[in-house]
């Protein structure tokens, strides 16, 4: 049985197409799941142009924010069932013996592979998954929000687990992309306060998000003086910077805004290599923290989170399209037009 899927064939620009390609097989410990929703990611747009850092394993069908129902249990499949409604976690290959994957921070195992890159992700009508996976969902949460389940993980692990948030931290967040504001939303609901959030002047649109999400202050970087706006609520600096921008520059500039003692934290992949002077690193004593993937627990919360619609997920989504309207949800999101779309098989 074939099914329809966006595939990525080639590593050039543009080499993706709606293609029929094979329902998966399903072994004992996995599920074939129905796709209920699949969110488009901003990985997915940089794989279709070709400007994306990571190896990519072609062809590929792209796709790993996702939600859907079981439509086949594996029979080793102890905690789930056909019908259950669920999200999937990215870790689609795991070691499972080295030391992280033993102490559950699988989502670092050196041997990782994520679906929609290294494996058939889910922009397709069935998708195979991990039983390890899977998250159930509640009725009360639409298939178009949970999908939204990963970024808001990748968010929850950059916020709340590898940065420390106090109520009352000044907290400043670079780059207004769909990691960026959510970022923002766990900064928010953290206790962060100023909470500022900084892009450029064509994030006219996405800064009014933040603005929606909980951010005290917003800045166009190209019109005021960043610096100048951070030291107007706290003269030594930030508290904590998150570099969401996806380029290597708006490191010096996190450097440079951060208090002494304070923290950076960044979430976004820069394909741009630039010198960045690093003294301030030491000068200040500030920790640089890196953030990547996520893992069982932050998902729990996350589920929980989307599910009370305490992340205020509507708020992202700009575009609703069915699996054949892949090429305009991608355009939408690579010319800024939406911040999030979201394919429905």
């Amino acid at each position: 049985m074939t099914q329809p899927a966006v595939v990525q064939y080639a590593l050039a620009p543009l080499a993706v197409e709606l293609r029929e390609v094979a329902v998966p097989d399903i072994g004992d410990d996995d599920a074939l799941l129905r796709v209920g929703a699949v969110s488009v990611c901003g990985s997915d747009v940089h794989q279709a142009y070709n400007t994306h850092s990571w190896p990519v394993n072609v062809p590929v069908v792209l796709g790993h924010e996702f939600a859907g129902t079981v439509a086949k249990a594996g029979r080793r499949l102890k905690h789930f069932r056909e019908g259950d409604r669920v999200v999937c976690e990215t870790a689609a290959e795991v070691c499972g013996d080295c030391v992280l994957c033993r102490t559950g921070r699988y989502n670092l195992c050196p041997q990782r592979k994520g679906f929609g890159y290294g494996i058939d992700g889910a922009m397709a009508s069935y998708v195979k998954v991990p039983g390890r996976c899977l998250h159930r969902i509640p009725e009360t949460l639409p298939f178009e929000l949970a999908c939204l389940a990963e970024p808001h993980a990748v968010a929850y692990n950059a916020m709340c687990v590898n940065s420390t948030i106090r109520p009352g931290d000044l907290v400043v967040v670079l780059g207004p992309g769909p990691i960026g504001l959510l970022c923002a939303r766990m900064a928010a609901l953290a206790g962060a306060d100023p909470l500022i959030v900084a892009g450029r002047s064509a994030d006219a649109a996405r800064l009014e998000t933040a603005h929606r999400l909980g951010a005290t202050r917003v800045v166009d970087a190209e019109r005021e003086n960043l610096d100048e706006v951070v030291r107007g609520f706290e003269p030594l600096g930030a508290d904590l910077v998150c570099d969401a921008t996806g380029a290597s520059r708006p490191l010096a500039v996190a450097l440079a805004l951060a208090r002494p003692g304070a923290q950076i934290t960044k979430v976004g992949w820069s394909p741009d290599l630039v010198a960045v002077d690093i003294n301030p690193l030491v000068q200040k004593n500030v920790r640089l923290q890196g953030s990547f993937s996520h893992n069982f627990p932050v998902w729990e919360r996350v589920v929980h989170l989307l599910d009370r619609r305490r992340t205020m997920p509507e708020a992202i989504v700009g575009l609703t399209s069915p699996l054949d309207g892949w090429r305009e949800a991608f355009d939408a999101m690579h010319d800024g037009r939406v911040i999030k779309s979201v394919l429905i098989p």
